[in-house]
């Protein structure tokens, strides 16, 4: 029997070593990218202030990789208890061309795309390279979708462009954080949990496509984009990697802008005539909505990286994620070794929030090894 993205779950005449390489088509990560596939060496690790994916709610262990498959729907179904409940996903979302531009070395087609039942938005922006080939694709989420393409006003966030022009199909998708489904007075998901919806229907409308391999699809985002890719690649497995740009990985509320507390993330409550005030919590702001269950039950955002393993992920920290939280990544390094596999978790380092050059050079290569078949054994 074979489980999660084929985690083998019962006996098995393979070999140990024909089981990994079966789980594991990954090489090693190229050379200028392994480094960031450990903790600096600096960097003081407290592991233990985040409760560990690997001990059942009971507290009992997980010991072996079938035991992991059970403790990984443990987790789904607590934080989707609290998030909300999502529509089934589209089985073919709905997909309108409005406009076809040239742009050289790819085509870049302005969509009108359909991400949930009822909901169509035309803040998307499809690019393909040329050619007749079958490619791995990358959904590139932000606030709106003209700034993932380069046209929007502020500089490197634009990586669908970055990427189409490394032979990646790439989707542009906006979207407001306070965003409601169906609306704030019926509202049955957390805003972040609707996202992640969105963007799974997305990726399942680019598996519809011929030029694109349904495989090998990955999602990325800044800031609030890498909330929304966060929750996404986390909560949905079609995604085959993903790329978090200082999202703020786990809850910190010294960090103001580590404000999964506020309404239009994680703090919403259905049916509250008035909802909490924006701002860090307080005494006299205090937390609200599956937030503060969350913190009460001391959880964190550690057991939804967890949920990607076997999958490779990439943290691109900047001033709200610095290398200290390697002290929470270090828990889905030990969920890929209970399985078998290392080179799945990495995390490179700016000084500021807003994305670099150098960052989003080493993010482009991330993908490059995690999704393109010529980097694959």
């Amino acid at each position: 029997m074979v489980g999660l993205s084929g985690i083998s779950t019962a006996g098995s005449s393979k070999t140990i070593e024909e089981e990994k390489k079966a789980i594991d088509p990954l090489g090693p990560p190229p050379p200028a990218l392994a480094p960031f596939f450990r903790p600096p060496s600096d960097v003081k690790l407290i592991p233990e202030k985040y409760r560990s994916p690997l001990l059942f709610d009971d507290g009992s262990p997980v010991r072996t990789s079938a035991d992991w498959l059970r403790r990984r729907e443990q987790i789904r179904r607590y934080w989707w208890k609290l998030l909300g409940d999502p529509p089934a996903l589209l089985d073919h979302p709905q997909i309108e061309y409005l406009q076809q531009q040239d742009k050289g070395s790819y085509k870049q087609f302005h969509l009108r795309l359909e991400t949930a039942p009822g909901r169509l938005t035309d803040d998307a922006y499809l690019l393909v390279p040329k050619g007749q080939g079958v490619y791995p694709a990358v959904i590139v989420v932000f606030y709106d979708a003209k700034t993932g393409i380069g046209e929007g006003k502020r500089p490197h966030r634009d990586y669908a462009r970055l990427l189409v022009q490394r032979g990646f199909v790439a989707l542009s998708l906006g979207s407001p954080p306070e965003t409601y489904y169906p609306n704030a007075e019926q509202c049955r998901l957390q805003p972040l949990a609707f996202h992640a919806y969105e963007a799974a229907n997305a990726c399942r409308a680019l598996q519809r496509m011929k030029q694109v391999d349904a495989r090998r699809i990955g999602i990325v985002g800044h800031s609030y984009g890498g909330k929304w890719a966060m929750f996404a690649a986390c909560l949905y497995d079609d995604f085959a990697a993903a790329a978090w740009s200082d999202p703020g990985i786990v809850f910190d509320e010294r960090r103001p802008n580590v404000n999964y507390w506020e309404r239009w993330y994680l703090g919403f409550e259905p049916g509250r005539p008035k909802q909490r005030p924006q701002g860090v919590p307080s005494e006299k702001n205090p937390r609200t909505g599956p937030y503060k269950q969350l913190i009460a039950d001391q959880r964190d955002l550690h057991e939804l990286h967890a949920l990607m393993a076997p999958r490779p992920f990439l943290v691109s920290g900047g001033a709200e994620d610095p290398p200290e939280r390697w002290s929470a990544l270090v828990h889905s390094v030990a969920v890929n070794q209970l399985l078998g596999l290392t080179h799945r978790v990495a995390m490179t380092h700016r000084p500021t929030h807003d994305p670099t050059a150098e960052a989003n050079e080493l993010l482009a290569q991330f993908f490059e090894w995690a999704l393109q078949a010529k980097n694959r054994k």
